[in-house]
């Protein structure tokens, strides 16, 4: 295998050109056989095999840096810098990271995992390598899903000015997650299908270069005005009336014509787009047919592309989906707002029922909070579904635009706490904190679907800004039968017993009650406590519990500063409540990549740790 030859960086170089096809579907072959045991992100990698090789055989790294938007389309990259071993522990403990990670290697230029940022990256490398002296190339690879966010024409605004190379690859796909929506979409799109443009410019300049003496002349005159031949045949060209030299289509298969643009885009002085096609999920059918299920894939069989390990149980996602459309049903003032995920945040039944109240805005998280807050004033009950690590982008339209104006606009966070194989940049172990922050925000978090339902209808009922965060995973159904109506600050008592009192926030109540049976086992009375609200925290019953127990811990899976533990702390010592309390939170940093139930061994939110830590605790009282 032509694969087997490339170790370490740059040994493409040595690859025939001939074969340059034949390792492309050997590296699509190596991927599907791995990803389909460990799971990832196999749509995005599968359709950037052969501009991640034209850029390898065209850069020299790590001299050259490449920064990679999101960066779930690292795979290839990682393979040509050898790292193939690593795909046999992908996005395990202690592996391989699914993302650009520059402790992993010199190669990897910037840590991503968010989207939008790679412009602004790829800029600050550039100015610091002019005002360093050094001569490297600086390339971004951004996806056309990414053009949706902000963050992105902030950057580009500011790369306009530049007059030294920096190389922007646009990779479109007409994908982020879902199929891209919009503007943006549309105006690429328009690009892609401009065959009348490209045969046009081709047999103009042809054409021109005949006219005796005077035909070069005319040419290189409309080259040099950003007013050229691109201005004549596609309206608008809006990176050229940017500032920024514009390149393509290219065909992001063809590694040759890749190869040669890229040539191209390395002589200017200035910033240069290069605008790629590519197909999501490309070499393997089931992922160019279901490119957005191919996403994030879970392991699955090759031959038909089904997953190996069906579902016999509904997860969180999938009880708001079903919540979502029984409200939708009954209240024709609820809409519901996704960020180019409506499959992942279980919108799409919604969107299929009543598409005039779904609003898809792309991949723009500030946007469609703003956005939600505009439905508010404007009498809607909106809804922003959105997982937890995406939602802190929007943190400054949560508290300017919603909770100072008080509005009533619901956020329904899934992936909250550890999510596990795509690690520290998506991790929702902060919400919690951040958003209890905020005047005017309330912070709500079920025990189990049950209480997921009954909450997301007090939420809908409720007339200021409330959040309901929950865990990625299988929902819990245990404990229906505690399922004392949802009351504003008011927690659920599920045992009441004494000796030490367990106050546990939504996932962790699951956990707690695995607890109380071990520290019953061994001779302790416990009561359980299930919060329900973060903010604002249960004060009467903290005092109740205070009153005839030696202990008091309180349980989250959620950073420990700003969190659930600290406010019930805060709160004992002003009161100055006489029993003692103990945290029992993650540790504020971040958590790497792994298997969910190992991270809370590692982390020390298990049931077996906990004990430990209460036992220590109790017996120093």
């Amino acid at each position: 295998m032509i694969l087997d030859c490339i170790n370490q960086p740059n040994d493409i170089k040595c690859v025939d050109p001939e074969e340059y096809n034949e390792l492309a579907d050997e590296i699509r072959q190596f991927l599907i056989e791995k990803i389909s045991v460990s799971g990832g992100h196999l749509g995005s990698n599968l359709g950037a095999v052969e501009l991640t090789m034209a850029l390898h055989l065209s850069l020299n790294l790590p001299d050259d840096k490449i920064v990679w938007d999101v960066g779930h389309q690292s795979y290839t990259h990682k393979l040509l810098t050898g790292r193939k071993e690593g795909f046999d522990v992908l996005k395990k403990y202690g592996g391989m990271s699914g993302f650009p990670k520059r402790k992993e290697s010199d190669c990897d230029a910037f840590d991503t995992g968010h989207s939008s940022t790679s412009v602004s990256a790829g800029l600050g490398l550039v100015k610091a390598r002019d005002i360093n002296g050094e001569g490297h190339t600086v390339v971004s690879v951004i996806g056309d899903g990414a053009l949706t966010g902000g963050m992105a024409y902030e950057a580009l605004n500011n790369a306009s000015r530049l007059e030294t190379n920096f190389i922007i690859i646009l990779n479109d796909n007409n994908m982020s997650i879902a199929e891209n929506v919009g503007g943006v979409s549309k105006y690429l799109q328009s690009i892609r299908t401009a065959d009348a443009y490209k045969g046009f410019k081709v047999g103009l300049e042809n054409s021109l270069l005949k006219i005796p003496k005077y035909g070069d002349a005319v040419v290189d005159t409309l080259k040099r005005y950003k007013s050229g031949i691109k201005q004549l045949v596609v309206p608008g060209m809006f990176f050229e009336d940017m500032g920024i030299t514009y390149l393509g289509p290219v065909d992001g298969h063809d590694i040759k014509a890749m190869m040669k643009v890229l040539r191209e885009a390395k002589k200017v002085q200035k910033a240069v787009l290069v605008h790629v096609i590519t197909k999501k999920g490309k070499g393997y059918l089931p992922a160019e047919r279901h490119p957005a299920r191919f996403h994030g894939a879970e392991p699955f069989e090759i031959e038909t592309g089904l997953p190996t390990k069906n579902r016999t149980k509904a997860n969180y996602t999938d009880v708001f989906s079903t919540v979502m459309t029984k409200l939708g049903a009954r209240n024709e003032k609820v809409v519901a707002i996704t960020a180019a995920m409506p499959d992942g945040t279980g919108l799409k039944r919604f969107s299929n029922m009543y598409p005039e109240r779904f609003f898809d805005v792309g991949i723009a998280e500030e946007h469609a909070v703003t956005f939600a807050a505009g439905l508010a004033v404007g009498g809607l009950k909106p809804i922003v579904a959105v997982y937890s690590s995406f939602l802190q982008r929007a943190y400054d339209q949560i508290l300017h635009d919603v909770c100072i104006q008080d509005l009533p606009v619901v956020f329904a966070i899934d992936r909250a706490g550890l999510v596990g194989s795509d690690g520290e940049t998506h991790q929702g172990i902060f919400d919690l904190s951040y958003l209890s922050s905020i005047p005017n925000m309330h912070v709500m978090a079920p025990k189990n679907k049950w209480e997921l339902s009954d909450m997301m209808k007090f939420a809908v009922a409720f007339d200021h800004p409330i959040a309901i965060r929950y865990p990625r995973g299988e929902a819990y159904d245990g404990l229906k039968e505690f399922r004392a109506p949802v009351v504003l600050g008011k927690s659920e008592i599920l045992y009441e017993e004494g000796d030490i009192a367990l106050l546990a926030v939504g996932s962790m109540v699951k956990t707690a009650q695995t607890v109380r049976a071990q520290l019953k086992d061994r001779g302790y009375s416990c009561s359980l406590v299930n919060a329900r609200f973060v903010k604002p925290i249960d004060e009467e019953m903290v005092t109740a519990m205070a009153g005839f127990h030696k202990l008091i811990v309180t349980m989250e899976e959620n950073v420990l500063s700003g969190g659930f533990g600290e406010k019930v702390r805060e709160y004992k010592d002003r009161m100055k409540l006489g029993t003692d309390v103990l945290n029992i939170a993650l540790p504020d940093e971040y958590v790497e990549h792994g298997n969910v139930e190992l991270l809370k061994k590692e982390v020390a939110i298990d049931s077996d740790s906990i004990v430990k830590k209460i036992i220590a605790e109790y017996v120093s009282l």
